[in-house]
């Protein structure tokens, strides 16, 4: 079934301490055009979420908005600079005989406060694991995302077959008017010619040859032939599991062109009236093609 292009998901998940919320919404677009939110220390995942995307979206304006809480798996380490710590030890004792104190006094506790003799860092991330944590959590949010765009591809498949079902009405009304218009066009044509010859005797084969010449001009038997062909491929378009949005305003493109065609050949109102009724249902349609995958 089709899908639309517009669709909106949302994971959240606490793995390894980290709590991870991602949200995916989209809006229509001629290509797919993925955008990347999330917090700068994690940029070196945005290829892969990318990637994760382009696998489950053909088209559309994406963006992903990825937060993470990472406080609970913040793990500090000390490290002691040795050299450093010793080198304010031989000091105090330089100066303990100095100041009348004892350089035995000297605890660690005094050594650690003086600067760089003790660092506190952040324990180095599993980029791998962090990367695959958060490509989990999205997979979740476009499942959700995907689910979405799913029920409102069902929607506008309906509403889109409804409309093809009118446009074959509206095509059935032309098959059905067009043989009458060229008997209406013979009968005016020896009406005119007897006003304006009277008492000359009409010839009958050259009223049948001018009636062929009109029904010629006139015929849109080709027109609705492919008119209805256009109609059965947006059917089944309708019912593919396979993005289709292109192909679709293609085809539609081409009903409205030959619909076009047959209000411009046919030199009748009642035509013209169905024609009229016809292009307002290829423009609804049109709309809501807009909106698939």
């Amino acid at each position: 079934m089709i899908k639309s292009m517009t669709g909106y998901g949302r994971a959240r998940e606490m793995l390894h301490l980290r709590d991870i919320t991602v949200e995916v919404r989209s809006v229509n677009n001629r290509y797919l055009e993925c955008g990347v939110k999330m917090p700068r220390m994690y940029a070196f995942a945005e290829d892969a979420v990318k990637q994760r995307v382009q696998k489950a979206v053909s088209r559309g304006k994406v963006d992903v908005f990825i937060t993470v809480d990472a406080s609970a798996a913040d793990v500090a380490k000390v490290t002691v600079n040795h050299e450093l710590a010793a080198q304010y030890a031989a000091a105090l004792r330089q100066l303990a005989p100095l100041c009348g104190v004892n350089a035995c006094s000297l605890t660690p506790e005094v050594l650690a406060r003086f600067p760089d003799v003790l660092t506190v860092t952040k324990a180095d991330e599993d980029l791998e694991t962090v990367s695959a944590d958060l490509c989990t959590v999205l997979d979740e949010a476009l499942a959700a995302y995907n689910s979405m765009r799913a029920v409102e591809g069902e929607k506008l498949a309906a509403d889109i077959a409804g409309r093809l079902d009118q446009i074959e009405r509206y095509t059935a009304q032309v098959e059905a008017r067009s043989p009458e218009t060229v008997a209406e066009y013979r009968r005016k044509l020896t009406e005119r010619m007897q006003e304006v010859l009277q008492s000359t005797t009409i010839d009958p084969q050259r009223i049948l040859t001018e009636a062929a010449i009109y029904a010629d001009k006139v015929a849109v038997d080709e027109e609705t032939v492919r008119l209805r062909s256009h109609v059965g491929q947006l059917r089944t378009m309708l019912r593919s599991d396979e993005p289709m949005g292109r192909k679709m305003d293609f085809l539609i493109q081409e009903v409205n062109r030959e619909s076009n065609t047959i209000g411009s050949k046919c030199n009748d109102i009642a035509i013209a009236q169905v024609v009229v009724g016809l292009k307002a249902e290829v423009e609804k349609m049109r709309e809501q093609v807009q909106n698939v995958e």
